[in-house]
């Protein structure tokens, strides 16, 4: 039966109380080559037994990362999920309490926020964590809306180093919110410093956003850049992509951050071709109240048994619509969960022991493509991702090597589409995951194309 919930009067209606003239100009931002002239061609109907032969046929012309030798990254990262992550995040108490709104019946989710904003405020060193956010991306934009709320300024200083999807989303928030964005795209073998970024700070700048470790893979610590920020009033944000960094790494707080986010997928979940993500958001106390998403707290009840709430939810069905920090409608709770299930198993040494591995392996990774002629390591420092420069167009070889069942990496080119003086740079990334085996696979591949 078809489900038809609104007559030709009522869409009128709704269009000419929006302004539009057709729902055609709804979709005036979608590029012509995207939008379907008809409808997509599928069987009509199919038997379950056939649809998941059919669906198993299409997933069997993947290559997946746990089928071949991966070194992926680019802001996804594959490392190892225990068993125990899955089992434990269907357990009833977690999956039948979702809503933390009536805390008398949602202990279960509300404890876990609870030690997820923990885990968070931890490993990057800062006073307060949200319940979490969308993904990496959306927290980047929200915590640029977050600095021009606290300073009441309108413009954003996005670093070289900032991943250009990152700074796309960025981009597309404040063209809504009348804020300005400086700064443009960065370049492998040329890193932007601390005075270069101070020279467009001026009294109108909210926040100057880096990423650490950058989209290059590269590691800078940012003590010098806060207080030129702080120093012309304007706010330090630093972005990350790879969570588990932070085991091994300075913390962003120690250096003087205000606001810490960026994606959190590598601790708990999977690449997922996609999502869901995770996004983490960390700040100081002195800014909590133009945080956005929510935050959850401790208490004790009646009794005097150790409970926990709601403590700030400041989206709009909460509060004045003026007053809103943010239309966020929930958090990524599943994610969220899976998240701080893996980190609790891990423990504050497991998880310093984990980083130190990734390290090792990218090294070795490093080391041996370093050694293949017509291959040229370009970063001077990196945690477990790094670029390199071939001696081939980066996109080619890139092809050549899944011809020969490996995932070299993601060329600069992907991410860059229109810079031609990124074509023959490639990020590699090595986790846990990799063995001596792949690298030694992937070194022999370039090798063989690169000759």
């Amino acid at each position: 039966m078809r489900y038809l919930p609104l007559t030709q009067a009522d869409r009128a209606s709704m269009l000419e109380t929006i302004g539009a003239g057709s729902v055609d100009e709804l979709y005036c931002d979608v590029p012509e080559g995207a939008l379907l002239k008809e409808p997509v061609d599928l069987p009509h109907h199919q038997g379950e037994m056939q649809v998941e032969r059919d669906m198993a046929k299409l997933a069997a012309k993947n290559m997946g990362t746990a089928s071949a030798p991966s070194f992926l990254g680019a802001g996804a990262y594959r490392h190892h999920i225990p068993a125990t992550v899955d089992y434990i995040i269907q357990r009833g108490e977690f999956l039948t309490a979702y809503t933390p709104y009536q805390p008398e019946i949602a202990q279960g989710t509300l404890q876990y926020l609870f030690e997820f904003q923990t885990q968070v405020a931890s490993i990057t060193d800062m006073d307060v964590a949200n319940a979490s956010m969308w993904d990496g991306a959306t927290s980047c934009a929200e915590a640029v809306l977050m600095a021009c709320r606290a300073t009441r300024r309108k413009k954003a200083v996005l670093s070289g180093g900032l991943h250009p999807h990152y700074r796309e989303v960025t981009e597309t928030y404040c063209q809504y919110s009348d804020t300005q964005v400086a700064g443009r795209d960065g370049h492998p073998e040329h890193q932007a410093t601390a005075d270069e970024l101070d020279d467009l700070i001026d009294d109108q700048t909210a926040c100057v956003v880096v990423q650490y470790p950058d989209v290059f893979g590269r590691l800078s610590d940012h003590t010098k850049l806060a207080e030129a920020c702080h120093a012309k009033g304007a706010l330090l944000v630093v972005v990350f992509t790879e969570a588990v960094a932070f085991g091994a790494i300075k913390s962003p707080g120690s250096f003087g951050a205000d606001i810490v986010c960026g994606e959190g997928q590598s601790i708990g979940n999977a690449l997922g071709y996609g999502g869901p993500y995770v996004g983490l958001f960390a700040t100081t106390s002195k800014l909590v109240r133009q945080m956005p998403g929510r935050l959850c707290g401790e208490t004790v009840d009646q009794d005097g048994k150790r409970g926990f709430v709601l403590t700030l939810s400041t989206r709009e069905q909460h509060i004045r619509r003026e007053k809103a920090t943010s239309n966020i409608c929930t958090n990524s709770g599943l994610c969220s969960l899976a998240f701080t299930v893996h980190m609790s198993l891990l423990g504050e040494d497991g998880y310093r022991k984990l980083a130190a591995i990734n390290h090792e392996r990218a090294v070795t990774t490093a080391d041996a493509l370093d050694a293949v002629d017509g291959v040229e390591v370009v970063n001077d420092s990196f945690f477990n991702e790094f670029t390199v420069k071939l001696a081939k167009p980066a996109a080619e070889v890139v092809e050549a090597l899944v011809a020969r069942g490996i995932l070299a990496g993601v060329p600069l080119s992907r991410l860059y589409p229109n810079r031609d003086d990124l074509g023959q740079y490639m990020l590699v990334a090595a986790t846990e995951t990799n063995t001596d085996d792949d690298i030694a696979a992937l070194a022999a591949a370039l090798k063989e194309v690169l000759a």
